[in-house]
């Protein structure tokens, strides 16, 4: 399985990688991931192919490694292990992921999990749709993604979706609050809208709490920004253990994205965790949750409804209670097990073209 981004930076492909590489090991597929790490591997069964280059990528910055010693640990590994088939998961990445493709040691999958727009597809075009098909399967998690990687890239995509340990989040012990509690995980970029949720904050009562995980390029500007406001939490990058227990911990999780965003991790391992959900209405997030049911969805950057969507929902009436119920059952429907069930048969089906 290759990973195009460093796995000791939080990320939604990484989370995928790892998380799918532990159920595939469960399972008795014997599962080696080949990525860039800044630190040592986060998990067991890892080929660690170096540091990764922060690099603008899609209105947010991509952890790669595109330089030539971590291309020369990958061709290393691809062709001293031997794989019966390789999972590239973002394959037209620059660095790992490109040269997996080139090199073709095995018979190859590919994930595609951007969606919005890519310059790399756009520039480089005639290239990429070249590699497109060395690809023996080619898999997309969303409409968006397909229609991203179908525009540029061309050819057929069996649509699969993006997964979570439903039972990891369902168990977590919350973290204590002192207050009504909004959480927010992500980038601190102008996509992932955290501008907006800080200034719907004048919706919000006294009493209540923004925990503000994470940071990016926006993070002194809006500290600086919303420094009177003494209701706002800066967390910083937290672990995967604290996530999880803030998400439990928190009333409503919030995700006020501008739109880009492929697919909706975050709202599922809320659901999964019982925690209400307000988030953007984009249609990345309509993959995962459907408004009114599952979640309530507001029209992007529109603060003065998110606020009023907060506030609404941190009251707790009986429609925020019953979306959380129907969020439980949703969230089992998108289980990293049901995912690995997808892939293996995908798996079984060119592993023997080989």
């Amino acid at each position: 399985m290759v990973c195009p981004y460093s796995l000791s930076i939080p990320g939604g492909v990484q989370e995928q990688v790892l998380s799918l590489a532990r159920v595939m090991r469960r399972r008795g597929v014997d599962v080696r991931v080949l990525a860039p790490c800044d630190g040592p591997p986060p998990d067991t069964g890892i080929t660690t192919l170096g540091a990764s280059l922060p690099t603008a990528a899609n209105g947010s910055i991509a952890p790669i490694a595109p330089d030539l010693p971590a291309q020369a640990r990958l061709i290393k590994a691809l062709w001293n292990e031997e794989f019966d088939v390789l999972h590239i998961h973002e394959p037209l990445a620059p660095g790992v992921g490109i040269t997996t493709v080139l090199m073709q040691a095995a018979p190859m999958i590919g994930t595609f999990h951007a969606a919005g727009r890519s310059s790399a597809y756009r520039w480089i075009n005639r290239g990429c749709r070249s590699l497109r098909g060395r690809l023996a399967i080619a898999c997309a998690v969303s409409a968006d993604a397909e229609a991203l990687a179908s525009r540029w890239l061309g050819g057929s995509y069996e649509r699969v979706f993006n997964g979570i340990d439903t039972s990891r989040f369902a168990t977590t012990d919350p973290h204590p609050t002192d207050g009504p509690t909004v959480l927010f995980l992500g980038r601190h970029d102008e996509r992932k809208g955290l501008r907006v949720l800080l200034a719907a904050a004048a919706h919000l009562p006294e009493d209540a709490r923004i925990w503000a995980a994470g940071d990016g390029d926006q993070t002194a500007e809006l500290r600086h920004r919303f420094r009177h406001d003494e209701r706002i939490e800066w967390l910083g990058r937290i672990s995967d253990e604290d996530k999880r227990a803030r998400i439990a911990g928190a009333d409503v999780v919030c995700a006020p994205s501008l739109g880009g965003e492929s697919f909706g991790i975050i709202l599922l391992e809320a659901m999964a965790a019982g925690t209400p959900i307000v988030a953007s209405d984009i249609d990345g997030y309509r993959t995962v949750a459907r408004d009114g049911a599952d979640a309530l969805l507001v029209a992007p950057g529109d603060a003065d409804a998110l606020g009023v969507g907060l506030a609404e929902t941190l009251a707790n009436g009986p429609a925020v209670r019953e979306r959380v119920v129907s969020g439980r059952k949703r969230a089992d429907e998108f289980s990293m097990e049901a995912l690995a069930d997808l892939y293996l048969e995908k798996y079984e089906r060119i592993a023997l073209t080989r």
